[in-house]
């Protein structure tokens, strides 16, 4: 059974969770929204989704485009998780995972460091 908690409560851990990374990669986050969602409507499993041009790869032709979006699917992650402190945990790995896709960190990387 999945655990519950209110659409504002799981906002405010994503807030935590943004609060943890380190500022100096807090301020080279450039052009990204992050979005809260129930549920992503082709992978219901899935925890997050990082969709834009990562840092490393916007040339100087970059520009005028829409914000990047990292999208945080909270029903998703109360599927999961047992109590309140396993929310906090995987919206911070959440969090972390996506940004991460931000600066251009592929998946085998972030497993290597722990991440994934």
């Amino acid at each position: 059974m999945a655990f519950a908690m209110t659409r504002q409560r799981f906002e405010e851990l994503v807030g935590d969770a943004l609060d943890l990374i380190p500022e100096e990669f807090a301020r080279a986050m450039d052009n990204v929204v992050i979005l809260v969602e129930d549920r992503n409507p082709e992978n219901p499993t899935l925890l997050g989704l990082y969709h834009g041009v990562a840092l490393t790869e916007r040339t100087s032709q970059y520009g005028g485009v829409l914000p990047d979006t990292i999208t945080i699917y909270r029903e998703a992650i109360l599927d999961i998780c047992r109590d309140e402190d396993d929310v906090v945990e995987e919206v911070a790995i959440t969090v972390v995972h996506e940004i991460a896709h931000h600066f251009g960190i592929d998946d085998a990387r972030l497993h290597e460091l722990g991440w994934g």
